[in-house]
């Protein structure tokens, strides 16, 4: 077998060595998650706590495979953002911005981590406030939440992404809140954050995705949010965009001298990951980033708004479709919620009471829940509802 053969055979999860990276990637991940969220206090300045979650993937990445014959490439897969109540998602400022939290705000934290181009990526939201999350607030969450327990439950082999798209729909609904429109779930691989198999949130007029079957073996960012509001977000100001990527199939000769500068900086420091424009200098950046931008060198993440008022919550998770079953990898525990609604929806509670594995000796495709499968499963999830007092957590191990 060539290298070029063994290279291209051990790209997916039949590579053991693949499996822990991605894992390893995730560790980082939860954890960064963990740090930023507490860090998380009334007046904390939000460019504070992207850089805090950056470095901290820098330096855990930076001191793995240090000694490893060929350079290995590793770190940040997607800067650490912080939105906040109506922002939708993609808030990472400048160094100059002085925005804070205050206290009742409603933060989605959203990161990515790689190593060796295995990427994990999470989201989390959670209420800054003392005491269980009450309201519409705990209603958007645990919407969000439950939405996410039911998808990681239909992201399994021989099931399609319209599936999905249609579950995540009727769970927002019965928590009276709408699946924000345009969020994409991508399959990740090596070195690409956004594969070809999706899965849309609200499958619209705008944007149509190919019908797509998951099959073993494959890596999915689940990527949800909710919104008490239309769930139509709107982009207010481009200024406000500070996170691109390369495109790495365009070219174009840029005209401005401070465009040339940046776009060689971004090709040497990031050639293939999401980025923040806080790692280029800024006011090159301002200038340089915008022929970048129009000419499609680079696909902008923009800054997305529901109307103020409107609150929304995002989910995201990285999960791996191995022969024995869905490995949920990136998540992180809720505060407590008590929405309003109760969910007494039936599709709904037979989706939650999906097996996420299966016993190990069968292994294959997944098998309903059965008891004895409980040590290996996610299990069962309960809705959370306002009958279940939110004690509802996002399974990880």
């Amino acid at each position: 077998m060539s290298d070029d053969e063994r290279e291209e055979k051990e790209l997916d999860l039949t590579s053991p060595e693949v499996v822990t990276k991605y894992k390893s990637a995730a560790e980082i991940v939860n954890k960064a998650l963990q740090l930023v969220l507490s860090e998380c206090k009334p007046k904390a300045k939000i460019v504070d706590l992207c850089e805090k979650g950056d470095a901290f993937i820098r330096e855990q990445t930076g001191n793995m495979y240090k000694n490893a014959k060929k350079k290995i490439e590793r770190g940040v897969a997607f800067p650490t953002c912080v939105s906040v109540n109506n922002t939708v998602c993609h808030s990472s400022p400048l160094a100059s911005d002085e925005s804070v939290l205050e206290d009742g705000d409603i933060v989605k934290i959203d990161m990515g981590c790689h190593i060796d181009g295995f990427i994990a990526v999470v989201a989390h939201t959670h209420a800054l406030q003392q005491g269980p999350v009450t309201g519409r607030a705990a209603d958007v969450i645990a919407a969000a939440n439950t939405a996410a327990e039911v998808a990681l439950r239909l992201v399994r082999p021989g099931k399609k992404n319209k599936d999905v798209s249609e579950a995540i729909q009727k769970v927002a609904a019965a928590y009276d809140c709408k699946i924000v429109e345009g969020v994409l779930s991508h399959q990740m691989k090596q070195f690409v954050i956004d594969g070809n198999k999706v899965v849309l949130s609200v499958p619209g007029t705008d944007t149509r995705v190919d019908d797509a079957e998951f099959e073993e073996n494959e890596v999915y960012a689940i990527d949800i949010v909710t919104s008490t509001g239309e769930g139509k977000p709107k982009l207010l100001d481009e200024k406000q965009t500070t996170i691109y990527k390369r495109a790495v199939d365009k070219n174009y000769h840029l005209k401005m001298k401070a465009s040339r500068f940046i776009f060689s900086e971004i090709s040497q420091k990031f050639p293939i990951m999401p980025f923040s424009a806080r790692a280029l200098e800024e006011k090159r950046a301002r200038l340089g980033l915008v022929e970048c931008v129009n000419h499609d060198l680079l696909q902008p993440y923009p800054v997305l708004h529901e109307k103020p008022g409107d609150l929304t919550a995002h989910i995201k998770f990285t999960v791996l479709l191995m022969p024995n079953g869905s490995d949920r990898v990136t998540s992180h525990t809720l505060q407590e919620v008590q929405p309003t609604k109760t969910v007494d929806d039936p599709e709904i509670k037979a989706w939650l009471a999906l097996a996420t594995k299966t016993k190990k000796k069968g292994g294959g495709k997944k098998k309903k829940g059965k008891k004895g499968d409980k040590p290996e499963d996610a299990g069962d999830a309960e809705p959370m509802d306002a009958t279940s007092n939110g004690a509802a957590t996002a399974s990880q191990e």
